[in-house]
């Protein structure tokens, strides 16, 4: 499978890391409007796990300085997207028209309509769609779906989800609301995803908060409406520079609690009749599980059934109404599924 990869920055070199690893692919083509970046010269990359990064070999790629070249290559079979969020879409529509296979980064887009549109030319294109919802490659995250699913928790009562971050100051366009949609299109739609994998599609959403991106601000607690389940999500960015990532969650079911802290690096349940147990999870890279996954999807034309395109829409969706209700005092917004 010959593969292109747009946007060389955070996330583009974690996918290309993963391409690269893999025997059956060929990494043909990159792209980007950074000339240096372009070069092969990755060191000032930088995100919000503290990966470094590094310098590589592109002389045997094709570089191009416009994405809409490595989308029409016609040598290239797979368009891997990681450009900046407001490009998302075009990027989308232009790559799948043209018979390639899409992986791109989340968000899908940045609002509920386009994203359904995006759904539409997939479907009429024939190709596999996925968006690069990580978290559900995340072994801790796995093993949540996977005992949810399996009835181990017994009816579920109550979900926080928590996800904060200092603000992502290595990429300017971050902290520009209308390329990047903030915090709850970047960070949060993460765990949105997940209430969905897990819950379904809630009914309405109502968040408060503070919001100043030019100050390196952007915070939600945000209620999710379920018939007899009670879901929060909360975190954002942070203006001090050297807060670390965090990611948590606490699940209470009727027969026990499951939990975990990233800053721990365990996942601990509780059982309702007593004691503790500590998860003996893989020790995997959830990006290369990701991305093998949405291989093996364009290697037999199926779709990604374990991170469905239409879950991701429905992100962009709660993701939409956390904003929306966090601007009107934290009224609670019909998703309108």
């Amino acid at each position: 499978m010959k593969v292109a990869v747009a946007g060389l920055g955070f996330m583009g070199l974690t996918h290309l890391r993963a391409w690269r690893s893999m025997p059956q692919v060929e990494v043909v083509v990159v792209a980007s409007d950074d000339p240096v970046r372009l070069s092969g010269d990755l060191r000032e990359v930088s995100g919000n796990l503290g990966l470094p990064g590094e310098r590589l070999d592109f002389s045997s790629y094709r570089k191009y300085s416009d994405w809409r070249e490595a989308a029409l290559d016609p040598d290239v079979e797979v368009v891997d997207i990681c450009l900046p969020t407001d490009l998302h879409a075009e990027a989308c529509q232009v790559a799948l028209a043209a018979g390639k296979h899409v992986l791109v980064e989340k968000p899908l887009a940045l609002d509920f309509t386009t994203a359904r549109r995006i759904l539409d030319t997939a479907r009429a294109s024939g190709r596999t769609l996925m968006v690069a919802q990580v978290l559900r490659f995340f072994p801790a995250y796995r093993a949540l779906h996977e005992k949810a699913k399996a009835g181990e928790l017994g009816p579920i009562l109550t979900a926080a989800f928590r996800r904060r971050c200092a603000a992502p100051r290595w990429s300017s366009w971050l902290l520009d609301g209308r390329r990047s949609g903030g915090a709850a299109f970047d960070l949060l739609v993460h765990d949105a995803d997940m209430c969905i994998g897990l819950f379904g599609r809630p009914a309405a959403v109502s968040a408060t908060g503070f919001g100043r991106l030019e100050r390196g601000i952007d915070w939600f607690t945000a209620n999710l409406r379920y018939p007899e389940t009670a879901v929060t999500i909360a975190g954002g960015w942070c203006p001090a520079s050297d807060y670390p990532f965090s990611m948590e969650y606490r699940i209470i079911g009727a027969a026990g609690v499951l939990e975990y802290q990233s800053a721990a690096q365990e996942t601990v349940f509780f059982p309702a009749k007593g004691g503790r147990s500590k998860l003996d999870l893989d020790t995997v890279d959830p990006y290369r599980s990701e991305i093998e996954y949405f291989l093996k999807c364009c290697c037999e034309n199926s779709a990604p059934e374990l991170c469905p395109p239409e879950d991701s829409a429905a992100a962009v969706r709660i993701a939409e109404c956390m904003v929306e209700s966090r601007n009107q005092g934290g009224e609670w917004i019909s998703c309108g599924f």
